[in-house]
C-alpha cells in the first residue's frame, strides 16, 4: 500500500516562472488583451521553431484541426481518414463540417495510422487525410502523400519531434495542428496553433477565427462564414515565454523518459513507447505504456491511485465510444491493432522535472500492481 511519507505524484504539471510572470503582467498593464502585438510575436516565433513559413494561434487544438480542415476544402458529404487511437478531437473536427470520418488500423509498434490501412479506406469521396502524431511519434507522411490527397497532420501532441530528413513535425508544407493545453510540451493554458505553408490559407484562417473578418475589414462587416477561435494576448505572452526555453523543456521531458526506460526495463509483458527508429525523433508528450495481456486495465488504474500514483487509460478507442457507435454503427472488432492497444494502455505521470525518486516510486507501484 502507499507509503505515509510519500506524496502524490501528479499526472502532469506544468512549467512557469518568472518570465511567463513578466510578459503576462506586461500585456495586462498594456490593455491590449486581444489581437495585440504578442498575437504574431508568438506567431512568428512558433512558424520559425517549427520551419514552417507561416502560422496562425487559435483559441485550441481542435480550433486548429477545425480551420486546417476547412482550408483544404473538406465540407459535406467528404470522408476523412484518419486513426482510431487518438483524442476524439480528430475525428470530431471532420463531423464539424458535414463529413464523415473514416478510420483505418494503426501500425503496432509507432502506434500512428498505418499508411497501408488507410490506403485501403481511400474512396471516389475522401477528401483528406489526417494523420495523427501519437504521443509525439512523428507519422509516416512520405507515404501518405504518395496517396495524393490533401494532408491535415494533427501534430497537438508533437511539438519538438523531427522526421528522419530533419525536418520538424509542422515543417513539411501541409496544415498541422498543435495545441497548447497544460500537459503539453509547450502550455498557453488554453490554445492551439496552425501552420502552413501557403500565406493565402494563412489570411483565410486568420480570418475564419475572428469570425470571418479581414484584416482590413470594419467589425461590422464579414465576407465569409467564421468562427471565435482567437487566442487572447494573454495566453500569447505565455506562448512567447514557453518557446524561448522550449528546448530545455523538451530536454527535461526526454530525460524523464529515459529515467522511465531504465526503471520500467525488468517489468516482464510490460510494453513501453517505441523507441526513436529510421531517423525519426519524438517530442515527449506523455509515456504511455501498454500492461501485460490478462491484466485487468481498469483494476491497475485503480490499485495505482491508491499507491498515491495516478494514472489514465489513454486513449479509448474512438469508433467504440457511444456517439461513434449510435451514429455510424462501429462495433468491436473492426481494428483489431487498435483495440487491443487501447485495451491496455495506461498514462503514467510525467512532467518536466519530475524527478528520479518519483520515477522509482510509480515504476516500483505498478511492479507490484502487477505482481498482484
Amino acid at each position: 500500500m502507499r507509503d505515509a511519507g510519500q506524496d502524490e505524484i501528479p499526472l502532469a504539471r506544468p512549467v512557469l516562472g518568472e518570465r511567463e510572470e513578466q510578459l503576462v503582467l506586461e500585456v495586462l498593464r498594456s490593455g491590449r488583451l486581444s489581437l495585440g502585438p504578442r498575437l504574431e510575436e508568438f506567431e512568428q516565433a512558433f512558424a520559425l521553431c517549427v520551419g514552417a513559413p507561416h502560422a496562425s494561434a487559435v483559441s485550441s487544438g481542435t480550433a486548429a484541426l477545425h480551420l486546417a480542415l476547412r482550408g483544404v476544402g473538406v465540407s459535406d458529404g467528404d470522408e476523412v481518414i484518419t486513426s482510431p487511437f487518438s483524442f476524439v478531437a480528430s475525428a470530431n473536427v471532420a463531423i464539424y463540417e458535414r463529413a464523415r470520418p473514416v478510420f483505418a488500423d494503426i501500425d503496432p509498434v509507432t502506434l500512428n495510422l498505418d499508411p497501408e490501412a488507410a490506403a485501403a479506406a481511400v474512396s471516389d469521396r475522401t477528401a483528406a487525410l489526417l494523420p495523427v502524431h501519437v504521443f509525439g511519434y512523428p507519422a509516416e507522411i512520405p507515404a501518405f502523400e504518395r496517396l495524393g490527397l490533401p494532408i491535415v497532420e494533427d501534430a497537438c501532441e508533437a511539438l519538438g519531434a523531427v522526421h528522419p530528413d530533419g525536418t520538424p513535425v509542422g515543417g513539411s508544407g501541409h496544415p498541422a495542428a498543435f495545441g497548447f493545453y497544460a500537459n503539453k510540451q509547450l502550455t498557453t493554458g488554453e490554445g492551439g496553433m496552425v501552420t502552413v505553408a501557403d500565406a493565402d490559407l494563412k489570411q483565410r484562417i486568420d480570418s475564419e477565427r475572428n469570425q470571418g473578418r479581414a484584416p482590413d475589414m470594419g467589425w461590422l462587416d464579414h465576407d465569409r462564414l467564421g468562427f471565435n477561435y482567437r487566442l487572447s494576448d494573454i495566453a500569447c505572452a505565455l506562448g512567447v515565454a514557453q518557446l524561448e526555453r522550449l528546448e530545455a523543456l523538451l530536454a527535461a521531458r526526454a530525460e524523464v523518459a529515459s529515467l522511465y526506460r531504465e526503471a520500467l526495463a525488468g517489468i516482464d509483458g510490460l510494453q513501453l513507447p517505441c523507441p526513436d527508429a529510421g531517423g525519426n525523433r519524438r517530442g515527449w508528450f506523455v509515456f504511455v505504456v501498454q500492461l501485460p495481456h490478462g491484466v485487468d486495465r481498469d483494476a491497475a488504474v485503480r490499485a495505482l491511485g491508491k499507491r498515491g500514483v495516478p494514472s489514465k487509460p489513454y486513449f479509448p478507442a474512438v469508433h467504440l465510444m457511444t456517439y461513434y457507435r449510435e451514429r455510424f454503427g462501429h462495433r468491436e472488432g473492426e481494428f483489431p491493432v487498435c483495440e487491443d492497444v487501447a485495451a491496455r494502455s495506461i498514462a503514467l505521470p510525467f512532467f518536466p522535472g519530475m524527478s528520479e525518486s518519483q520515477v522509482e516510486q510509480v515504476a516500483g507501484a505498478l511492479a507490484e500492481v502487477l505482481r498482484g
